[in-house]
């Protein structure tokens, strides 16, 4: 006895198998010697590799053993010719291998069965015809040799042996002795198959029916992966790989469950389609964002000051806000981010102090530029539906720091505009609100972002186009110009040595004495703060390199003297005190875009018939100011001694150079009044006075702004007397450079007369009454007040 694992064999079916159990090469091998039968039985289990005679079916094959082959790898090929059926009687083992007694038992019928063995093969046919449709595999030509076969039971035997797929159901054909019944049963079987076939082959054709060129791009490309990977050219599950980023990322919950979402429809999207690149780019960008990553701030006040004085000079009050701010963090940490907003002039430092903040509290810094900006998506990002789109800029820039509590530079935010697209000041309200920025949405990221942990630090020239909700969520800090003695200590202390470096010099080579730098700042530059400096010294930088390899020396001074060799003529004509007192001239003083200037307000006095004309290139309110100093002029002429009917007779023409330099404002009223009462009254104005201040109809001289950058103006211009408004007595005190407090006086001035007192020349009247002059029935309230360097000091002026 042969056992067989999943192979059955039929009476009068050739059949071929292969022998690898020792027990069956021993039970072949005696029974080629013995020229005996060999009967194969198939065991129940096909996973048993030492069936038991109980593990056996009780029905099998009588067979003889055609021809055996013994294969390289010791096993033994058997070729086989099924004789009869027989039933087990009893299995012995004998050494090796097992002996069966059998009962061999053959039924046959007469004529084939006569008309029903002849239906019974038609049937079964049929049957036999429609599976081999359904099964590409099988041969036709087996159909063909099934169709020649008239012994119902051989035809039962061959069909079953070459169509059923289960050993099973070939064993439950075998077991049939009558050829009629047997075939019977085949058709039930067959029949079963050929109904399971056809339901296949319709899901077959459903889904094939179903898959479009995408899904079919989809699954070449997962073959192409396997393929790949086999080859070592695609080491990895792209989703898998996801998959795992996200849980290791550690992320909030809300935004670890969104890109999970996320990633289960892509997972389901063919790899190439075009939503398939839209979410792996949102997955790609959110995870690299820092959702719980931070920096720790510097908390040592006196470590942070240090820094901040080695980067900047001047800027007390910056430095100062800075340095409350971490003093606060040590009492509060929990104390949420402010917003500073630092307006002046361009090149007074205003960026380069938020990258020394930054330093100083040891925070990440990044750089947003707003100048231009106008498309509200800039702010708050595209929708991820969009082709191209991407994170807001304040998103990116969060990402880029690395950290969720960088220190972010919103530069020139004054420069931003407004279009059909949106207003990317008012995108800026939520990120700048402290209340609401806790949970800033970006519309490509489409999760909550906590702003609030973020220094925001913006930067402007002026704030007259920032919209005012935006500047009541900042905190304004004005950075003032740049005094003389300022920029020489910024260009001796950080801009020659930052130059003579970038130009491949050292401090040993080069030497700017500070006389040549105070040349640069008088005549060759004429602003608020240092970049053209910095232009001017690099350019010496340049020329003095050049000089040292020409010459082969080794060490280059430059001085005063020395500056119009490499940089050629002076370029600026700087203000100057005139040379003699004179009728209907007043020097004015203005605050511009590049600091203090002292603005020359000339009028002059014509026959006519009381025309007023105004040239210089004058604003709207400066003209109004004219009109109110005429109007004043007239209602006093009998006290100031002019002629009451001037404006009949009189053509007045006031002009102020230069010509081409547009000037507005009401603080020259007081000048303008001035100049028009000399040259009416033919009084000369003093030369040694600059006054600023706007004037009412009532006489009254209002506060002004910009009493820094005037006061500086006229210090440089050689004067040495300055009129302003009583109300702006503070800011001289507070504001002013303390060398110009020191070398100018300041006359505070409630009426436009004080004004005219102290700077006509031959005024009929005493000199303006200091606090010590106070007489019985006077209040210090009711006289004007001066402060010099030889008078009072600024405590005593407080006081």
């Amino acid at each position: 006895m042969i056992p067989l694992r999943g192979i059955v064999a039929f009476p009068s079916i050739p059949v071929s198998f292969e022998l690898v159990r020792d027990e069956s090469i021993a039970a072949a091998s005696a029974a080629g010697k013995a020229d005996s039968y060999v009967f194969l039985l198939t065991q129940r289990d096909i996973g048993m590799e030492r069936p038991s005679p109980e593990g056996m079916y009780d029905i099998g094959t009588v067979a003889k053993i055609k021809q055996s082959i013994k294969t390289p790898e010791g096993t033994v090929r058997i070729i086989v010719d099924g004789l009869c059926r027989a039933s087990v009687m009893n299995i012995v083992k004998v050494g090796k291998y097992f002996i069966a007694d059998v009962l061999s038992k053959t039924v046959s019928v007469d004529d084939n069965g006569g008309i029903k063995g002849e239906a019974l093969i038609r049937e079964t046919q049929k049957i036999l015809e429609e599976q081999l449709k359904n099964m590409p595999a099988l041969s036709a030509d087996l159909g063909l040799a099934a169709k020649a076969i008239k012994n119902p039971g051989l035809y039962a035997d061959f069909v079953a042996s070459g169509v059923l797929v289960k050993f099973e159901d070939k064993q439950y054909i075998l077991e049939e002795f009558d050829p009629i019944r047997r075939l019977e049963k085949l058709a039930v079987v067959m029949e079963q198959e050929t109904d399971l076939l056809r339901i296949e082959m319709d899901i077959h054709k459903k889904v094939r029916a179903q898959l479009d060129q995408s899904q079919k791009d989809y699954y070449l490309r997962e073959q192409l992966k396997v393929i790949q990977t086999e080859l070592g050219e695609y080491g990895f599950n792209e989703i898998d790989e996801y998959s795992d980023n996200i849980y290791a990322a550690n992320l909030p919950e809300e935004v670890e469950s969104k890109l999970l979402k996320e990633l289960a429809k892509m997972s389901k999207m063919p790899y190439a389609s075009s939503e398939s690149s839209v979410i792996r780019n949102y997955i790609d960008t959110c995870l690299e964002f820092p959702w719980k990553k931070t920096s720790k701030d510097r908390t040592d006040i006196a470590a942070a000051k240090k820094i901040l004085d080695a980067d900047h000079d001047g800027i007390e009050k910056v430095k100062e806000r800075i340095l409350e701010y971490i003093a606060v963090r040590q009492n509060a940490p929990e104390l949420k981010n402010q917003t500073l907003c630092l307006v002046g002039a361009p090149g007074v430092g205003k960026t380069s102090v938020a990258a020394s903040i930054a330093r100083a509290l040891k925070r990440k810094y990044v750089r947003v530029s707003l100048g231009g900006v106008r498309d509200e998506a800039d702010i708050r990002g595209h929708r991820k539906t969009y082709i191209g789109s991407m994170p807001g800029r304040i998103a990116e820039a969060i990402t880029k720091a690395g950290v969720r509590n960088p220190l972010i530079l919103l530069d020139e935010i004054d420069k931003m505009s407004r279009d059909s697209h949106g207003d990317p000041a008012s995108a800026l309200l939520e990120v700048l609100d402290g209340e609401q920025n806790k949970s800033f949405r970006d519309h490509f990221m489409e999760l909550p972002i906590d702003l609030s942990e973020c220094i925001f630090i913006a930067t402007a020239n002026t704030l007259d186009t920032v919209p005012t909700p935006l500047i009541d969520r900042m905190e304004i800090i004005e950075m003032k110009s740049y005094t003389r003695s300022e920029k020489v200590s910024i260009a001796k202390n950080h801009l020659i040595a930052k130059q003579a470096k970038r130009h491949g010099l050292s401090l040993r080579q080069l030497k700017i004495t500070e006389d040549a730098v105070i040349e640069l700042i008088n005549y060759y530059t004429r602003e608020a703060g240092v970049r053209n400096l910095e232009r001017e010294i690099a350019s010496l930088c340049r020329k003095a390199a050049r000089k040292l390899v020409e010459s082969g020396n080794k060490r280059i001074v430059i001085d005063a003297g020395d500056i119009k060799e490499y940089l050629g003529a002076r370029r600026v004509i700087p203000d100057r005190m005139a040379d003699e007192d004179v009728v209907g001239e007043v020097n004015g003083l203005a605050y511009t875009g590049v600091g203090g200037d002292v603005l020359k307000i000339e009028a002059e006095i014509l026959d006519g018939s009381g025309k007023l004309e105004l040239t210089g290139s004058l604003g709207d309110v400066m003209k109004e100011s004219a009109k109110a100093a005429v109007t004043y002029i007239r209602a006093r002429t009998d006290i100031l001694g002019i002629e009451h009917d001037f404006y009949k007779t009189k053509d007045i023409h006031i002009h102020v150079p230069e010509g081409a330099v547009p000037k507005d404002g009401p603080s020259a009223g007081v000048s303008i009044t001035t100049a028009l009462v000399s040259a009416l009254s033919g009084r000369k104005v003093r030369r040694d006075v600059a006054m600023t201040g706007e004037i009412t109809l009532r006489g009254n001289v209002l506060a002004i702004g910009g009493l820094r950058e005037k006061s500086m103006a006229a210090y440089a211009a050689g004067i040495r007397t300055i009129l302003i408004p009583k109300d702006n007595l503070p800011d001289v005190i507070e504001e002013v450079d303390r060398e110009v407090r020191e070398n100018v006086e300041f006359i505070t001035c409630t009426k436009i007369d004080d004004v005219l007192a102290s700077a006509l020349s031959d005024q009929p009247s005493e000199s303006p009454i200091s606090l010590d002059r106070a007489a019985d029935g006077e209040t210090k309230e009711d006289i004007p007040v001066y402060i010099s360097s030889a008078g009072r000091s600024a405590d005593a002026a407080r006081e």
